[in-house]
């Protein structure tokens, strides 16, 4: 028996909005906006999947692609029907390529504006 279920993935950055932004544009949903005395924090309801949100985080340093000296902390697989018209879309929401380059595999790795790393796959 399971003790708890999965609510939400949190992603810190230092701009919930746009971030959120970002996703909304790749995932589909809405964002929605709250404020409190410890910063801002999103949801996003992702059609479909499971929610994700977006807390404030003033100092955050992103993530290193790929590096031994550095944990990459978590990564988002987002499932796609055609690699490249996804990559395109992504980029031009401003996602960096981190390991794009090889064009056989079934898979891709950017970083979101806030450095996440994610991967598009068609598994």
């Amino acid at each position: 028996m399971a003790l708890a279920k999965l609510g939400v993935v949190v992603l810190d950055c230092p701009d919930p909005r746009a971030l959120a932004g970002f996703y909304a544009e790749v995932l589909g949903g809405t964002p929605t906006v709250e404020a409190d005395d410890s910063g801002e924090w999103v949801d996003l309801k992702v059609p479909g999947g499971p929610a994700l949100a977006f807390q404030e985080s003033p100092g955050y340093v992103p993530p290193k692609w790929p590096s031994p000296d550095h944990s990459q902390q978590f990564h988002l697989d987002l499932d796609v029907e055609d690699l490249d018209a996804a990559e395109k879309g992504v980029l031009a929401l401003g996602a960096k390529p981190l390991d794009a380059e090889d064009r056989t595999r079934t898979f891709r790795v950017y970083a979101d504006p806030a450095g996440h790393p994610f991967c598009l796959c068609a598994c």
